[in-house]
C-alpha cells in the first residue's frame, strides 16, 4: 500500500464534454501544467483541509483537496476502511449502514474486497487507458455520497467509546478517533462542495 492519492473535484461541464476516453488525459494535462497546473507548483500547497485551485485558464476547472494527517499517502484511507471493519459491529445499526454506504462508495473494499469506486463510463472501460484511477464519481455519485455524509455526521460522536476500545491503535494511521473522523470530515468536506457545484470527484495515484 504504497499508493499516494491526490482528490480533485472536476467541472462536469470542462471535464464531461470531452468523450470518456478522453477525460482521464484532459484533467492530467491541466493538472500537469508548467505554467498553470498544480504539480510541482514552486509555491507551497494549501492548506490542509482546503482546497487548493490552479493558476491561469484551470483556474475554473478543477481544484485539489489536501486532507489533513495523510501527507497524500493512500494508507490513510486503507487503514481508515480497515479501522472501520474494526469497529463496525459495535457501532449504532444506523451508523453502520449509512458508513457502509458512505466508504464503499470511496475508500473502502468492503467486508468481502469486490467495492468498485468508478462510476460505470465515467472513464473509458479500457483498463489501459484509467490507468492509476482509484475514484471516478460522476455529479450524480457525488451528490448521493454528499447526501449519505450530511446522515453520518450527526450520528459519528456516538462511535467514540467503541472505537477507543476496538480500533485505536498506539501508532499507525488513523490510530485514534479523531484521526478517523478528521479523515471522514474531509472527504464530507470535498463531496459536499462538489455537490453544492454540481462537480464529479476524482481520486488519482501516481
Amino acid at each position: 500500500m504504497g499508493l499516494d492519492i491526490t482528490v480533485l473535484i472536476a467541472d462536469w461541464a470542462w471535464l464531461g464534454e470531452a468523450e470518456p476516453g478522453k477525460r482521464l488525459s484532459r484533467l492530467r494535462d491541466a493538472w500537469y501544467d508548467d505554467e498553470t497546473g498544480l504539480w510541482d507548483h514552486d509555491a507551497p500547497g494549501g492548506p490542509e483541509g482546503a482546497l487548493q485551485w490552479p493558476r491561469g485558464p484551470h483556474g475554473t476547472s478543477f481544484a485539489l483537496y489536501e486532507f489533513r494527517r495523510t501527507a497524500g499517502s493512500f494508507k490513510a484511507h486503507f487503514w481508515t476502511g480497515n479501522r472501520w471493519e474494526d469497529v463496525r459491529d459495535h457501532a449504532d445499526p444506523l451508523l453502520r449502514t449509512e458508513l457502509d454506504t458512505f466508504l464503499l462508495g470511496l475508500i473502502w473494499q468492503g467486508m468481502d474486497g469486490e467495492a468498485e469506486h468508478v462510476d460505470p463510463g465515467f472513464f473509458s472501460d479500457d483498463p489501459t487507458a484509467a490507468y492509476g484511477v482509484l475514484l471516478a464519481r460522476s455529479p450524480a455519485g457525488v451528490r448521493a455520497l454528499a447526501a449519505t455524509w450530511e446522515r453520518v455526521q450527526p450520528l459519528l460522536a456516538g462511535l467514540r467509546s467503541a472505537y477507543d476500545e476496538h480500533a485505536a491503535v498506539p501508532h499507525g494511521w488513523a490510530d485514534t478517533f479523531e484521526a478517523f473522523t478528521d479523515l471522514l470530515e474531509d472527504w464530507g468536506n470535498a463531496l459536499s462542495e462538489a455537490a453544492r457545484r454540481g462537480w464529479g470527484v476524482v481520486g488519482l495515484s501516481e
